[in-house]
C-alpha cells in the first residue's frame, strides 16, 4: 500500500481555467465550493446534487441529470435473484473470511474463517474453475498460496506456496493462459507464474520481472491486467504503465514498452473498456482516460481527467485513490459507469469514505470527458478493496466493500436508478477490516 499523499491541493484545480471560468466537466457549485461558477463556452453549470454542479455540454435545463442525493433511492429485490450468495474476503490477518450475502432478509452473515499465510490481502479465483482461489501474502518475503473452495465456501489447507519474488505482494490476478500474476509493492518486481499438472500447483521456472525505477527512484508495481497478448501493470512509483509480453517460455515475461502517466501522480489500478484506457491515481486523486496506444511504444494522450474527492470534506483530510470498477452492461443497468473509491488517511468525515460514480460521455468526439454522477458515502474507513457480484446471477446489482482500517466491517450496497446511486443494504460487523473480495 502506498505511504505516500498528496494534499486536498488537488481538490478542484484541474477543473479551472486560465480565465477563471470552469472547464469542461469542472466543478462548479455545490456546498463549500469557493471557485468559479462560471464555465467555459459552450456549457452550463448543472446541480448533480447539494455538494456538487459540474459544467456540462449545453444547457443546464437539457443535459443536468435528476438530482440524487447519496442517502436515497428504492432497492427491491427482483426475482431470478439467487437466495443467498457466498463471498469470499481477504484480509491483513492469517485467514480468508466467509459471508453469506442474503438478498431477500438484506442480511450479511460470516460463516467461517479459513487459515491461510500471513497477510492474505488479495485474492483472486480461477478464471474458469470458481472452486480454486489464490491468495497473496502480503509480508517482506512475500507468497503466492493455493486453496481448494468446498461447497461451504470454506478453504483448504494450501495446497501450493511460491515465492513471490520480492517484497510485500499488494496484488495477484489469475490469467486466462493458466499462469498467475503477483506484482511486489515494495521491492517493484513481480512474477507471472504458470500453473503445472494442475491450477493449484505452481511451476518454479518463473523469473523476476524487474521494472525500471525512473525519475522518483521507486518502483510500486500494483495491479496487472491482461489485454490481449500483453500484461498491463501501473507502476505507482514510476508514474507509468509497463507493457509486459511473454519472451519464450510461459513464465518468462519481458517488458516491451511503456504508457507514461503524469508525473507524480501515481498510477495505481486500471480498467480497459470499449477501446479505452482508465487510469486511477493514487496520489493526484485523479480518474483518467484514454487511447490505448499501439504496441510497443506508441503515444496517445489524456483525453481527460478528473478529480474523484469528495466535496467538502472535513480539515485535516488526507486523500489516496483505492479501487476502481467499470461493470459490463446489462439491460437492467445499460451504461458502463465508472465506480471509484476514495481512501481518507486523515481526519474522517463523519460520513465515511465516498465511492465516487463517472460516466463516459462523448466518446469519439471534441467534447469526449468524464462526467461526475454521484459521490455515494459508505461510513468506511479506507476503501481498498470493492467488488460487484456476477452478472450471470444477477448479481452485478451488488457491490461489497469494506475498509482498510477503523471498525466498520463490511457492507453490501444495492445499485440504484440504473446504477447513478447506491445504497447499503447490509452491514457484518464482525470483522472490522477486509481488503479484497471474491463472490462465488
Amino acid at each position: 500500500m502506498a505511504k505516500i499523499f498528496y494534499s486536498l491541493g488537488f481538490l478542484g484545480l484541474s477543473a479551472l481555467s486560465v480565465r477563471g471560468q470552469a472547464a469542461l466537466y469542472g466543478q462548479c457549485g455545490g456546498i463549500g465550493w469557493s471557485g468559479s461558477t462560471a464555465c467555459v463556452s459552450g456549457s452550463a453549470c448543472t446541480k448533480l446534487n447539494d455538494y456538487y454542479s459540474q459544467c456540462l455540454p449545453g444547457s443546464a435545463s437539457s443535459s443536468a441529470p435528476a438530482t440524487t442525493p447519496t442517502s436515497t433511492g428504492t432497492a427491491s429485490t427482483p426475482s431470478g435473484t439467487s437466495s443467498a450468495f457466498t463471498i469470499l474476503a481477504g484480509g491483513y490477518d492469517t485467514f480468508v473470511a466467509t459471508y453469506s450475502f442474503n438478498p431477500n432478509t438484506k442480511s450479511l452473515t460470516l460463516i467461517s474463517k479459513s487459515p491461510t499465510g500471513m497477510d492474505p490481502s488479495w485474492i483472486t479465483s480461477h478464471p474458469t474453475k470458481k472452486n480454486i482461489l489464490y491468495a497473496v501474502n502480503e509480508v517482506a518475503s512475500g507468497q503466492l498460496q493455493s486453496f481448494d473452495i468446498d461447497s461451504k465456501g470454506s478453504l483448504s489447507s494450501a495446497i501450493d506456496t511460491i515465492s513471490s519474488g520480492g517484497d510485500s505482494p499488494a496484488f495477484a490476478v489469475a490469467l486466462s493462459t493458466g499462469q498467475v500474476a503477483i506484482m511486489n509493492y515494495n521491492s517493484g518486481n513481480g512474477r507471472i507464474i504458470p500453473t503445472s499438472s494442475t491450477p493449484e500447483q505452481f511451476s518454479t521456472s518463473a523469473s523476476v520481472i524487474t521494472f525500471p525505477r525512473l525519475t522518483s527512484g521507486v518502483s510500486h508495481p500494483h495491479m496487472a491486467v491482461e489485454h490481449g497478448s500483453e500484461v498491463l501493470v501501473p507502476d505507482l512509483g514510476g508514474d507509468m504503465i509497463w507493457r509486459l509480453v511473454q519472451d519464450g517460455s510461459p513464465g518468462n515475461f519481458k517488458i516491451q514498452g511503456s504508457i507514461p502517466q503524469p508525473q507524480g501522480s501515481g498510477p495505481r489500478h486500471i480498467a480497459i473498456y470499449n477501446e479505452r484506457l482508465y487510469t486511477l491515481h493514487e496520489l493526484a486523486s485523479t480518474l483518467t482516460v484514454q487511447t490505448i496506444p499501439q504496441a510497443p511504444n506508441g503515444t496517445a494522450s489524456i483525453i481527460a481527467s478528473a478529480s474523484i474527492l469528495p466535496p467538502n470534506p472535513p480539515a485535516g483530510a488526507m486523500f489516496a485513490a483505492g479501487e476502481i470498477l467499470i461493470p459490463a452492461p446489462t439491460t437492467k443497468f445499460p451504461t458502463p459507469y465508472i465506480y471509484v473509491s476514495n481512501r481518507n488517511t486523515g481526519v474522517q468525515d463523519p460520513r465515511g469514505d465516498s465511492i465516487a460514480i463517472f460516466e463516459h460521455v462523448n466518446q469519439g468526439t471534441s467534447s469526449e470527458g468524464l462526467k461526475l454522477v454521484n459521490q455515494v458515502f459508505t461510513g468506511l474507513d479506507q476503501v481498498r478493496g470493492m467488488e460487484f457480484g456476477p452478472a450471470d446471477k444477477n448479481g452485478d446489482q451488488y457491490l461489497i466493500a469494506s475498509g482498510v482500517a477503523g471498525s466498520a466491517g463490511v457492507i453490501v450496497l444495492q445499485r440504484t436508478e440504473g446504477g447513478k446511486n447506491m445504497q447499503i443494504i447490509a452491514k457484518n460487523l464482525d470483522i472490522p477490516t477486509r481488503t479484497s473480495f471474491v463472490w462465488l
